[in-house]
């Protein structure tokens, strides 16, 4: 009999960064492994990954990392799992592995451990096994993945839709969810961030027909925003182009790639005639597809806004479409944009709110698939924890004790023994690693603090040179701020500041002595005092004091 435990290091009670783990008996399977984007708060802070610390002390028991698809959330932090552990494999569909080696060479980043597993074969380990299945999503080649242990099945369910219409790339063989289902389930974990929803999400996942409405009212210029890897949706709005001999120009090296990877591989089915170029883009009729990123959410369009684009002028004959999903981190941020665009006078267009660009699965998606897998215990998973509830309680309606319905944070353990639960609320210490562009680097709760001080309040900076030898005030002391008041317009206050550096100067250099550390202390001390007595403000002061040889 086995020992299973199953772990988040990122996923729950969040959007984004998902990262689980299933340990039989002491070997570990990594399932998916994303980022998500950083809140407002983290300032400069470009997105957010999980912390692989436990990963790392355990390398050499891990089995290999199991990718479902390759959107951010669930991939994104790949590459720096890769570099934190260049020897781990990766199992994941042939697609997947397109994107993944396009990324891979796009960060510079080596792997020879990349294997493209066929949908519904079974894969051997010692003592258990790992039967990937076929999902319906959002993105080509969706993999659900069953584990075969002793005690039964784990299913791990990321991202899916039940829609019995969707085919080819974007089938989910329900019959295939059945039969393993019949063989017996120990353990289901099924994503929750649609389990608010009522319903099924089917048919308002597909925009074709919302995407020929835009194109057929609207004459000029048409701009889609997409996200490179909803290739659904970006097949969705070239369908609904077909017969109108517009012609789509697409923007942006990631988009062009991932758009060519596609159709070379059969994973987009265009008219390859509908393609434009540079050329096209100032005509009447034109689409043009721009896309959104993870480090620079909306900056191209931004660009296009503020006129800094080399390519693209807005005109008030022009139409926006946001074909992407909107993420809750970045809602103020769309809000603006949509208010600039107004004031220019484009014409924007917006998905339905009873539509969804995002392939979820709502309540009855949720219900059907805990009936189909009927498993003994349940485990929500992907979404804040108020989904999770939510999750819990679709399971309880259909079926599942209370007592077998899991509900965890990241870090948190479930343990299975002999195929009981023997939950002992273990846990181990899970962080976030804050990514500012290309760099984890000294980003942390501290240096946030400062850029959340500099925002709101702004710099002051002080210097002083004194001589090495006599250690008399040669130049200075000089003031300068930043974000903090125009120094032109406020002698009297930069006098003052002035004044009690040299006091403080004075007062802590004595017998051709000067103690540094007592100077640089006392005038951060005295004139931060003063400048929020005189002004409510607390700027970063920031002092450099140096000596020089005098000859």
């Amino acid at each position: 009999m086995a020992k299973i435990d199953i772990m988040s290091l990122g996923g729950l009670n969040e959007n984004g960064k998902n990262l689980y783990t299933v340990s039989i008996n002491g070997k570990i399977l990594i399932f998916d492994c994303g980022m998500k984007y950083a809140p407002d708060k983290m300032y400069g802070v470009d997105y957010v990954i999980p912390d692989f610390d436990y990963l790392i002390q355990r390398k050499d028991d891990i089995v290999g990392v199991f990718i479902s698809h390759p959107h951010h959330e669930n991939m994104g932090a790949l590459t720096d799992l890769v570099k934190a552990i260049p020897e781990i494999n990766i199992y994941c569909s042939n697609y997947t592995s397109l994107i993944i080696n396009y990324e891979f060479e796009e960060e510079q980043v080596e792997s020879n451990n990349i294997h493209v597993i066929p949908v519904h074969k079974k894969i051997d380990f010692d003592n258990f096994s790992v039967f990937p299945f076929s999902v319906t999503h959002s993105s080509p080649e969706t993999f659900g993945f069953a584990i075969n242990t002793e005690d039964g099945a784990i299913i791990y369910m990321a991202d899916f839709v039940i829609d019995p219409t969707m085919s080819g790339h974007y089938d989910m063989d329900l019959g295939k969810l059945a039969y393993i289902g019949k063989q017996g389930v120990l353990c289901l974990m099924a994503e929750s961030l649609f389990a608010e929803k009522k319903g099924h999400t089917s048919p308002n996942h597909k925009l074709e027909g919302f995407f020929k409405k835009i194109v057929e009212k609207n004459p000029g210029r048409i701009i889609f925003s997409v996200l490179p890897l909803h290739i659904y949706t970006i097949q969705e709005i070239f369908n609904s182009l077909k017969r109108t001999n517009r012609k789509v120009v697409i923007m942006g090296k990631e988009l062009h790639t991932i758009v060519h990877l596609c159709v070379k591989n059969g994973y987009l089915d265009i008219d390859e005639e509908m393609l434009g170029n540079l050329t096209d883009l100032k005509l009447d009729n034109t689409v043009i597809l721009i896309s959104n990123d993870r480090e620079s959410p909306y900056q191209n369009i931004n660009r296009i806004i503020s006129g800094r684009d080399k390519f693209i002028t807005l005109e008030k004959t022009d139409t926006i479409c946001f074909a992407e999903p909107s993420y809750d981190a970045y809602e103020k941020i769309i809000v603006k944009i949509m208010n600039e665009l107004a004031i220019i006078g484009v014409n924007i267009e917006s998905v339905p709110k009873e539509k969804s660009v995002r392939h979820h699965a709502s309540s009855e998606d949720i219900m059907m698939l805990i009936k189909l897998f009927n498993p003994k215990y349940y485990f929500p998973m992907k979404g804040e924890y108020r989904y999770q509830v939510e999750n819990g309680n679709l399971a309880y309606k259909v079926g599942i004790p209370k007592d077998n319905i899991i509900l965890k944070e990241n870090g948190f353990i479930a343990t299975f023994e002999d195929g009981k639960l023997v939950d002992n609320f273990d846990r181990v210490f899970v962080d976030d690693i804050l990514i500012d562009g290309k760099s984890s680097e000294d980003v942390g709760d501290i240096v946030l603090k400062d850029r959340e001080l500099l925002s709101s309040n702004g710099l002051v900076l002080i210097s002083a040179t004194l001589s090495k030898k006599e250690k008399e005030v040669l130049v200075g002391p000089e003031i300068m701020t930043r974000g903090f008041v125009y120094d032109k317009e406020s002698t009297d206050l930069m006098d003052e500041i002035k004044r009690i550096s040299e006091e403080a100067i004075s007062n802590n250099t004595y017998n051709k002595y000067a103690d540094y550390v007592k100077i640089r202390n006392e005038i951060r001390e005295k004139v931060g005092s003063y400048i929020f007595k005189v002004t409510g403000c607390k700027p970063v002061i920031l002092t450099v004091i140096q000596e020089i040889e005098v000859e």
